[in-house]
């Protein structure tokens, strides 16, 4: 069975509304680098060194990332070499599975949660990125699988974060445990464990400070949350997710890179995917960081945030060729 009959099977056994939120969230990215790739693979009549050239400048374009586009050229090249192939065309399908397979990664996808009780999921990012956005969207999701749900407004410094956060929890029904602003954090994270506690709560989101990633306080006022969080529940946070903003293209990369190293980050959102045509960033930052990306912000509305499937987001991109396919 040929890549694009099992991709599109894969696809057809999906949830529509899933499939059409990923089309719809990566039109941008859809019409710009995917359009050019079409023209190169449908204007060059052999694969030769100029073909390779203009396909590296394409996906660097895209913020697929040089390492990256390094990696993939050379193992088209070879795909080529080993099956004698000459017309563009028939590379269609060897790309889109190259990309499958470097954003799929070893690492698993889905939240790591407390089977048995109270779930922390803390969230880390810089001012601006969507960090509080992602929370009220996780909020409605979780509520919406029958959970019980409660938020934390740790982000006291940022003039209206908590009360950006109070009106995300009045949209989706989610209580938000805070204090004054200019607070510190961390008691907000004692007060929010122990309301979680005893309320029963399944899952409990904590915002948290977004100044820049290289300020040294910031880091030293994650640590103290880490320390509150971990006395009252010693296996949380379970999840340390950073949320990037995917329109910011390398510098989301370079902001993950700062946080990772001091923060023990277990994921990732990549939030405003829909507003880049840079989508390619999902693979530069899949490949480059060893770090899953677990979500990913397909729109503005409140299911717009997405498990991220790297069969949907490649599908969403190069539906087009399969279509072509079939009729091949």
């Amino acid at each position: 069975m040929s890549f694009f009959k099992r991709l599109k099977e894969s696809i057809s056994s999906k949830a529509e509304a899933v499939t059409n939120k990923f089309k719809e969230g990566l039109t941008k990215t859809r019409d710009v680098f995917v359009e050019r790739v079409d023209d190169l693979f449908s204007r060059r009549k052999k694969i030769d060194e100029d073909f390779y050239e203009e396909l590296e400048e394409i996906l660097i374009g895209a913020d697929v990332g040089v390492n990256t586009v390094l990696k993939l050229i050379e193992q088209l090249r070879a795909e080529v070499k080993k099956r004698k192939i000459e017309d563009p065309a028939e590379l269609q399908p060897i790309l889109s599975e190259k990309l499958i397979e470097l954003l799929k990664g070893d690492a698993d996808a889905g939240l790591n949660l407390n089977p048995n009780g109270l779930s922390v999921i803390l969230f880390v990012g810089v001012n601006g990125v969507g960090k509080t956005t992602t929370i009220g969207k996780m909020a409605h999701m979780f509520k919406s699988q029958g959970k019980k749900v409660l938020m934390a407004a740790g982000d006291t410094f940022r003039a209206g974060a908590i009360e950006q956060l109070e009106t995300w929890g009045e949209r989706v029904g989610v209580d938000v445990i805070k204090q004054q602003s200019g607070a510190d954090p961390a008691a907000v994270m004692f007060d929010a464990v122990q309301a979680a506690k005893t309320r029963g709560v399944d899952i409990l989101l904590c915002d948290t400070a977004g100044r820049l990633q290289n300020k040294v306080n910031l880091m030293e006022e994650l640590n103290k949350i880490y320390r509150v969080i971990q006395r009252e529940v010693p296996d949380a946070p379970h999840e340390v997710i950073l949320v990037l903003d995917a329109t910011t293209g390398q510098n989301a990369l370079s902001q993950a890179k700062l946080f990772g190293d001091k923060t023990g980050l277990t994921g990732l959102v990549l939030s405003k995917l829909d507003g880049t045509a840079k989508g390619g960033i999902v693979v530069a930052i899949r490949q480059e960081l060893s770090l899953p990306v677990k979500f990913v912000g397909l729109g503005e509305k409140m299911d717009d945030l997405q498990p991220f499937d790297s069969e949907q987001f490649v599908h969403a991109l190069f539906g087009k060729w399969i279509g072509e396919d079939k009729e091949a």
